[in-house]
């Protein structure tokens, strides 16, 4: 779908929400400790806005992260009393994950050419120019796609790990091998910024599972991450387009791609330095805007690159505290609550929501795309399933 489609369900979403909280008795919101700092959140970008020097494109912004977090307070809303209904949701989050990876596949095998310039072969060999992978998602880009997988990949891990609890082996193996094929077509995107969420997705997915190996199958457990450490060793070592791509990431100013991020980096300090306290206003195109006046030329750029930076860019640095405390609060609730819970289904809902949350984050570390609606709302779905299981506890 279009952005506008997906956006215009989100906002019929957040309506029969706001109806049934009006009409139903006993309907009302709780928050959790990590949602007060994102309504704190939310309250900034307001008076952001209300002080931007371009009104008008900043209302645009605003609109749509009141869409994006509209939608997690009725995601959120909706589980609280439906915890039920979260296999479903990360099932369908899986299978549209699978559908993406069986396309990048395909699209690799059929040596799809690039739509831009993704990536700088101007030192390379021609065996070592990769055939980078988009999929479906618009606007087509390798990178949104890498981005997609880091959000959606988790899901397909839990849903493996539920199927196996429940005993279910046939939709176990069958998700099993989703996901093998979606980690797989991660990697063809050529996007280094997903290879980073990848690792972050195994580390979680290590760490969690020691609470249950650790005790009674500790040479199995270490046997299995030796393994998973030495086939991602061997495809870097032997798939030339791979080893060159990853080895670009430490290349520093002598890779066009990193050099122009860090270009970008600088330029955005410094508008951040010049709007410290309210930001310039939300919005990708206020950001265009006004980055004009600092770009180096030749380096225009759509946002900051970095999740972080560009949360203190638009909101000041209140809001950039007030993000950083929703994220701290909810990362260690959720640590919490998975190491005391016995409960296995609901450890493994939030595993799986916690890991897709905080690869994301680290994915946004350095690229773009975490403000797209394909990865937006399924970062907050997950923030949403993090949520519930809280309030559940709670009570």
């Amino acid at each position: 779908m279009s952005s506008d489609a997906i956006g215009f369900l989100a906002l019929i979403t957040i309506f029969l929400t706001l109806l049934k909280v009006i009409t139903k008795k006993g309907e009302k919101f709780e928050p959790n400790t990590f949602e007060i700092w994102l309504l704190a959140y939310f309250m900034i970008v307001v008076i952001s806005l209300a002080g931007s020097t371009l009104f008008a494109l900043s209302l645009k912004g605003f609109m749509k992260t009141f869409t994006y977090l509209g939608f997690y307070v009725s995601a959120a809303h909706y589980l609280k009393n439906n915890t039920s209904k979260i296999p479903y949701i990360l099932g369908a989050i899986g299978l549209c994950v699978s559908f993406e990876g069986v396309i990048g596949f395909l699209q690799n095998f059929s040596h799809v050419e690039e739509i831009s310039t993704w990536q700088d072969v101007s030192k390379l060999n021609p065996e070592e120019v990769m055939t980078r992978v988009y999929g479906t998602l618009k606007p087509y880009n390798p990178n949104l796609l890498g981005g997609y997988f880091v959000a959606g990949i988790p899901a397909l891990f839990g849903m493996s790990a539920y199927f196996a609890i429940l005993k279910k082996y046939k939709f176990f193996i069958i998700s099993s091998v989703l996901t093998l094929f979606s980690v797989a077509a991660l990697f063809l995107t050529g996007c280094r910024g997903s290879y980073i969420g990848c690792m972050v997705i195994f580390a979680g997915l290590f760490a969690v599972s020691a609470k249950y190996l650790w005790n009674n199958y500790k040479k199995l457990y270490l046997s299995f991450i030796a393994g998973c450490f030495a086939l991602f060793t061997a495809a870097i070592l032997f798939v030339t387009s791979l080893r060159a791509r990853v080895l670009s990431i430490f290349a520093m100013r002598q890779d066009s791609s990193n050099s122009f991020r860090f270009n970008v980096y600088q330029s955005s300090l410094q508008m951040f330095k010049d709007n410290w306290l309210l930001g310039i206003g939300v919005g990708n195109k206020n950001f265009r805007e006004i980055y004009g006046l600092y770009m180096r030329t030749g380096f225009d750029a759509l946002s900051a690159y970095n999740i972080f930076l560009e949360t203190a860019v638009e909101s000041g640095i209140f809001a950039l505290i007030a993000f950083l405390g929703f994220l701290i609060t909810l990362i260690k609730n959720s640590v919490k609550f998975i190491l005391k819970t016995d409960d296995i289904q609901k450890v493994i809902f939030v595993s799986a929501a916690l890991i897709s949350i905080c690869a994301v984050m680290v994915h946004g570390l350095v690229d773009t795309v975490f403000f797209r609606p394909q990865i937006q709302f399924v970062f907050w779905i997950m923030t949403a399933i993090v949520s519930s299981n809280l309030h559940t506890e709670k009570l």
